[in-house]
């Protein structure tokens, strides 16, 4: 099925603590929502952990790990677009969201991601170029356009609501734009012609 509303998959990339991430995801996931024909499924890392040392190949999973797994991939397969917030960590993006693309395949192949960064005065932009490289290898296409936060905690009011630069909500439905375009495009091509890697 190809018709019907887009589902977006937004993603906190990041697990520590006191983590600005959720603020700037939920600040996107609600862009997302107001944005016609789109369904935001927001997915807090945090609450999916796996460990960074995988089972062998052919191996599985301990118990307790293939069910975190089993239920975060059901989500990512679900998604017909990601929109991956990030913030930038010694010029790159989080460990755990490296270890996280690293424990699927098949979920993220033929989708688009969007890239959300936000930091210090690069505005996680170091981060965000670098998963593009990431992403390109798990066969998932990331689009051109992003929105970054510099400075990212003086973007926002006590209430989450952004009070950064003027052009945040345009550059938000910019990126959203292209992720509607290429994920109804990417679905009806995977629908027509799956996808093998």
């Amino acid at each position: 099925m190809t018709e019907g509303p887009l589902k977006l998959s937004v993603i906190i990339g990041s697990v520590r603590g006191g983590r600005f991430g959720p603020v700037v995801a939920e600040w996107f996931a609600e862009q997302a929502a107001a944005h016609p024909g789109v369904i935001v499924d927001l997915v807090d890392l945090r609450d999916h952990p796996l460990p960074v040392e995988m089972p062998a190949f052919g191996e599985d999973p301990a118990p307790e790990t293939a069910a975190v797994q089993a239920r975060l991939g059901a989500r990512l397969a679900a998604a017909d677009a990601f929109a991956v917030v990030t913030p930038e960590y010694n010029h790159t993006f989080p460990a755990a969201l490296k270890n996280t693309i690293d424990w699927f395949l098949e979920e993220w192949a033929a989708k688009p991601v969007g890239l959300v960064s936000y930091g210090g005065m690069g505005g996680g932009l170091r981060a965000a170029e670098h998963l593009r490289q990431v992403f390109a290898e798990v066969h998932a296409m990331t689009v051109r356009e992003t929105v970054s936060f510099h400075n990212a905690w003086d973007a926002f009011g006590s209430q989450g609501r952004s009070t950064g630069p003027e052009g945040s909500a345009a550059a938000a439905k910019a990126l959203l734009d292209q992720l509607i375009w290429w994920g109804r495009a990417l679905r009806t091509a995977r629908a027509e012609h799956p996808y093998e890697r």
